[in-house]
């Protein structure tokens, strides 16, 4: 069901008077049936599920959405969003607009100041944003504002969550989560693993994965995941790859394209180490996350 929102948001602007962000308190953000008085010194944003943003502030209470999880990723409609956001300068005096940075770094060189440049990008940190206090992010960087994390999600060091994606549950992160990709709860992204986006490279399937999944180390994702998968280190499973998919007695009984396994529970990808065919079979070792590490 689409809804629709209204924000009451906070942001800089660079010097043409164009707003280079927007920050949200969550109790500023409403359900638009209620009607809301403008405040002083704050910008009255409206949004629509289904209608993509028109301009900075509305993008950015998108994103705040899908980050404070009153929106689901893909539930909201962002097409064209990296056309309206501009290039920031995330620094430690703020968000300075990309084009005029050259000019702010020499003054500040001239008044025998620092400032920290964080990154380069169209997207801030999520934690610049949001205050989450039921999720571990090891790297605060390499979360984006717009992705979701749910209770008890721990991102270490290496692993990323773009915008629009994200976690449904406990889970370990420790590769890469792309634009549009959803992770249901109690599975676990393997050091350096990485799921296939939307963004580039001409890959139009959504990719997610179910509950209780496994991506080993430096393995890959391009097609959806079922329930209680895994996908062995090292391998990339696109959905055009061919499959051999082994019995229970280890025979072959046929081959397939691994798009026709998609979202079927309970399988194991492996690559054989002879022949270097991928292979598939039933998954007898279930998942289970370390309690230990999520109890955030």
């Amino acid at each position: 069901m689409n809804k629709s929102w209204t924000g009451l948001g906070i942001g800089n602007k660079n010097k043409k008077g164009e707003y280079l962000d927007m920050y949200f308190h969550p109790d500023n953000i409403y359900d638009s049936d209620k009607v809301i008085e403008e405040v002083k010194s704050h910008e009255l944003v409206k949004v629509s599920d289904d209608i993509p943003p028109t301009n900075v502030p509305e993008a950015y209470l998108k994103l705040h959405l899908i980050s404070l999880r009153l929106v689901k990723p893909n539930q909201t409609n962002l097409d064209g969003i990296f056309g309206i956001l501009p290039n920031v300068a995330w620094t430690s005096k703020g968000p300075i607009d990309a084009n005029e940075l050259s000019e702010v770094l020499y003054k500040i060189k001239l008044d025998k100041k620092t400032i920290r440049i964080f990154s380069l990008d169209k997207f801030p940190a999520l934690t610049d944003y949001i205050a989450l206090d039921d999720v571990r992010i090891a790297d605060t960087s390499r979360v984006r504002l717009g992705a979701y994390l749910a209770p008890g999600t721990t991102v270490m060091h290496e692993g990323f969550v773009n915008f629009n994606a994200g976690t449904l549950g406990e889970a370990m992160v420790e590769g890469r989560i792309s634009q549009g990709v959803i992770v249901g709860e109690n599975s676990d992204i393997g050091g350096g693993a990485s799921t296939m986006g939307t963004l580039s490279g001409g890959n139009e399937i959504k990719i997610s994965i179910g509950k209780n999944c496994l991506l080993g180390a430096n393995s890959g994702l391009g097609i959806p995941l079922g329930d209680r998968c895994t996908v062995e280190a090292g391998l990339y499973l696109t959905s055009g790859a061919k499959v051999e998919i082994i019995d229970d007695k280890g025979q072959v009984i046929k081959t397939a394209k691994a798009k026709e396994l998609s979202n079927k529970p309970d399988l194991l990808f492996i690559r054989n180490s002879l022949t270097g065919a991928i292979q598939c079979k039933r998954n007898l070792n279930v998942n289970k996350l370390n309690q230990d590490l999520h109890d955030n």
